[in-house]
């Protein structure tokens, strides 16, 4: 059995992020405790990558040959974000794979210097047809990722 870390996560600045993407929150992203519910910061993650990655020509969801099947998902809450309200979602990628990449998502209330969770999700490009991981990222991928990290 392992022992627990007892280092707490501190919740990320705006400048550890090269682009962000900014999400409205919804009515019914709120929860009965009147704060957005833990799942919706999953969602706020996946639009604010698939948004960067369509917006940059490297994803197409409806014909593309290569797709991106989330297989990890991480976050770390620190402070509560709510309906009405807008999130900032503070984009990175934190390692490339030969068939996968690892993003790091902070997500902040609008105006407010330090974020309100982080968190990492990670995509593995596969195949739309076969499903099985593809031998190498493609190029507007790349393209797509340089803008996220400086070693691409």
């Amino acid at each position: 059995m392992s022992a627990m870390s007892t280092t707490r996560a501190r919740p990320p600045s705006r400048a550890d992020y090269p682009v962000f993407r900014r999400i409205t929150t919804r009515w019914m992203d709120n929860d009965l405790y009147g704060h957005v519910n833990n799942v919706v910061y999953y969602s706020f993650f996946d639009t604010a990558v698939n948004a960067h990655l369509i917006d940059a020509g490297a994803l197409d969801i409806h014909a593309g040959a290569v797709i991106g099947l989330v297989v990890e998902t991480y976050c770390n809450y620190f402070a509560p974000l709510a309906f009405p309200g807008d999130v900032d979602a503070g984009l990175r990628v934190a390692q490339v794979g030969r068939s996968s990449v690892r993003y790091e998502v902070g997500l902040f209330a609008a105006d407010e210097p330090l974020g309100a969770a982080a968190g990492h999700f990670v995509h593995v490009y596969v195949d739309r047809e076969s499903r099985r991981p593809v031998a190498a990222l493609p190029d507007a991928l790349h393209a797509a990722l340089r803008a996220l990290h400086d070693r691409v």
